[in-house]
C-alpha cells in the first residue's frame, strides 16, 4: 500500500514545535547585561546645563562637607572648626537653611574612628539624619 518511507512518517509525525527557552534564556540575560550597562553610561555621560530662573525659590543648599585629618582636625567645608562649639554652630546654621541638610564626611585613613562617629552623634543631636562617609574606589 504505501512505502515504507510515507508509513515512518505518519507514524513519527513532523516537527510539532521549537523549543524557544534556551532562546528566552540567551535574550534575557542579554536584556539585563543591556540595562546595567546603559544605566552606567547614562550616569557617566549625561551633563546638562540646567535653564536659569530669577524668580524661582531659592536653591536647596548642598551638604556639608566635613573632613577629618589624621592628626584629628575637623574642617567643614574646608575651612577649619573650633571644637564641637564650631560644629553645632554650623549645624545649626544648615538645620535653619531652607532644603534637608546632609553632611558627607571625608576622614583620612588614619583618623580614629571616634572621630568619625563623634562627628555624625554631633550631627544627629543637631537633626542632621542624611550623612555620608566618602571613600575612594580601588
Amino acid at each position: 500500500m504505501g512505502g515504507s518511507t510515507g508509513s515512518s512518517r505518519g507514524r513519527r509525525g513532523g516537527i510539532v514545535g521549537i523549543n524557544v527557552t534556551p532562546m528566552v534564556d540567551v535574550m534575557l540575560v542579554l536584556l539585563v547585561i543591556m540595562m546595567v550597562s546603559a544605566t552606567y553610561i547614562v550616569s557617566r555621560a549625561l551633563k546638562v546645563e540646567l535653564p536659569r530662573s530669577a524668580s524661582s525659590d531659592e536653591a536647596a543648599q548642598g551638604p556639608l562637607t566635613v573632613t577629618i585629618t589624621k592628626e584629628g582636625q575637623t574642617l567643614v567645608n574646608q575651612e577649619p572648626v573650633a571644637g564641637d562649639a564650631g560644629l553645632i554652630a554650623i549645624f545649626q546654621k544648615a538645620k535653619s537653611a531652607p532644603g534637608e541638610p546632609s553632611i558627607v564626611v571625608t576622614a583620612d585613613g588614619g583618623a580614629l574612628h571616634k572621630w568619625v562617629v563623634h562627628v555624625i552623634d554631633v550631627a544627629k543631636q543637631q537633626g542632621i539624619t542624611k550623612f555620608a562617609i566618602s571613600v575612594q574606589a580601588e
